[in-house]
Formats: structure tokens, C-alpha cells, sequence
């Protein structure tokens, strides 16, 4: 099929998905903007201030017409677990997500008018779908790095709390002490839960927001357990300890998973990459040998 065929195909199909996309998610925006609108002020918005909530003009605009509202909140929670990367802002991935499957679009359609065919077609449409979830995938995958260093972290967070905590000082006030001596995610993490608390948000809520932005089941755990001493009147001193105990041995369990691990992760590298060329270099001269006494 002529290149010329598939450009016009191309100017019909993509400003009818686009003008199909913006009439359905215009309802649902509609109430979102309503709703925020009602409750500003009185509860954390669900989108970054400043992009897709705001009723701008322009790239703005664009942006929340082309974007579901589901996006968007998938992509703030994982922001979220991500720490809130200065260079990784939610306006930046979503045109990247969009600029990405536009220009594999574009590849994909001078693909298939070179090579005609149902194999073209399929690798052409694999290839926009890729192109639109990469950012996701270098967000999630920036997101999984920093959960496990949370999860590392946090023994020696709780060992240092339960010390502060044994010598005399409050639940918070330990809680700050770690925050600000403390370097890395976690302590990143506890810095912004003083601020909300200062800021005069619940204890509760606040350490639930903790759990909730991070998403570390170590870190749940704990919030659980404080809230529950804080609940029924037990020592925190004695539920440190006990955390942090846990935490310890949790965390060896898996530093001794991953060393197990190592053994069935090199074997392919053994059988496809070392074991070959030592079989040329000990087998190699032999056959050579053979090879000339029969020759």
C-alpha cells in the first residue's frame, strides 16, 4: 500500500480518537474539577498542583485532554513511591509517554509502507504500545531501587529510635532526631511526615501517609503496630525494640535469599558463555591432533 494511503488514513483515524477520547473523559473531568474545587483547602489534592487539576490553556489544556484521569492518578502514586524526583515531574512523563508513542507511530507507519503485511502490522503496534508505558516502566523500576533501600534502612532507623526512646525522649521527638540525622530515602520519607504533623495533620493520618507514599510492607508493619501501642496504652519503648529486632532478621533472611539466588542466575552465563570456550581450549588441541594423525 502506497505511503500516501497511510498518512491520509492516519489524518482520519487520529483526530477521530482524539475527538472520541475528549468526549468521554470530558464528564468524569468535569466532576473532578467540581469536586476540587468544593474541597480545596480541606484535603490533599490528587494531582500535582499546577498541571493537570488547574484550568489553564495551552500544552495544559492538551495534556488533560489526551490524558484519562486513571493515568494520572497511576502515575502521581508512583511518583509517589519514586520520592518525587525533581527531574520526573507528572507533566514530563505524560508527554513523554505521549511524544514517545507518537514518534514510534510515525516509525511504525514508514515500517509497515515499506514492508507490507500482517507481521509489520503487529510489530508496528507492539512498538507504540512499548513506546507509551517506557516512562512508566523507568518510573516503576526507580520506584522498586528506593523501596528496597527504605527496606534496608529501616533496622538501623528503628535501632537508633528505640535507643533515643530508652534514654528519655518521646515517640517524636525520637522520631525527629532519626529524620534529621539520618541520611537517604527514609529519612527523607520521616522529614515530610514531621512536616504534616507540624503542619497540624493527625499523628495517625500522617504515619499512615507515610506507609501509604512509600509502600514498604516493613514500613506498614511498623505503622501498624505504633498506631495500635498508641491505641491501647502500649510502651512504644517495648514496640521498637521488637520492630526492630524483626526488621533485622527479615532483613538477613533476605540479603540470605538473594545469595541463594546467585548460583541458578549464573548458570546461564556458565553454559553459554565459560563452558563453551573451555571446551575449545581443553578439547581444541586433541581434536586437532586427531584430526592431523588421520588426516
Amino acid at each position: 500500500m502506497p505511503t500516501i494511503v497511510w498518512v491520509g488514513v492516519a489524518a482520519v483515524v487520529l483526530p477521530l480518537a482524539v475527538l472520541a477520547q475528549v468526549t468521554l473523559a470530558r464528564s468524569g473531568k468535569a466532576l473532578v474539577v467540581a469536586r476540587q474545587n468544593l474541597t480545596r483547602g480541606l484535603v490533599t489534592p490528587a494531582f500535582e498542583v499546577g498541571t493537570l487539576e488547574a484550568r489553564g490553556t495551552g500544552a495544559g489544556a492538551v495534556l488533560r485532554a489526551l490524558t484519562p484521569e486513571s493515568a494520572a492518578r497511576r502515575i502521581r502514586r508512583m511518583i509517589d513511591v519514586a520520592g518525587r524526583p525533581a527531574t520526573l515531574t507528572m507533566t514530563r512523563v505524560l508527554w513523554a509517554k505521549l511524544v514517545l508513542a507518537a514518534g514510534a507511530a510515525l516509525l511504525g507507519t514508514l515500517f509497515v509502507a515499506e514492508a507490507p503485511g500482517v507481521p509489520a502490522g503487529l510489530v508496528a503496534v507492539v512498538a507504540v504500545v512499548a513506546a507509551y508505558h517506557l516512562p512508566e516502566a523507568a518510573l516503576w523500576g526507580r520506584g522498586q531501587e528506593r523501596r528496597q533501600v527504605i527496606a534496608r534502612q529501616l533496622p538501623d532507623v528503628l535501632d537508633q529510635m528505640t535507643i533515643a526512646v530508652e534514654a528519655g525522649l518521646g515517640f517524636e521527638a525520637a522520631l525527629s532526631r532519626a529524620a534529621t540525622t539520618g541520611r537517604g530515602a527514609l529519612a527523607e520519607e520521616l522529614v515530610r511526615t514531621q512536616h504534616d504533623i507540624a503542619a497540624g495533620r493527625p499523628r495517625r493520618a500522617a504515619y499512615d501517609a507515610l506507609a501509604a507514599r512509600t509502600q514498604v510492607a516493613d514500613l506498614r508493619r511498623f505503622v501498624g503496630a505504633v498506631n495500635q501501642a498508641d491505641v491501647y496504652g502500649i510502651p512504644l519503648a517495648d514496640v521498637l525494640r521488637v520492630q526492630a529486632d524483626e526488621m533485622r532478621v527479615k532483613r538477613r533472611q533476605r540479603a540470605e535469599e538473594q545469595a541463594m539466588k546467585v548460583p541458578v542466575k549464573v548458570t546461564f552465563p556458565l553454559m553459554v558463555c565459560i563452558l563453551p570456550a573451555l571446551m575449545i581450549v581443553v578439547v581444541g588441541p586433541a581434536v586437532l591432533g586427531l584430526l592431523e594423525s588421520l588426516g
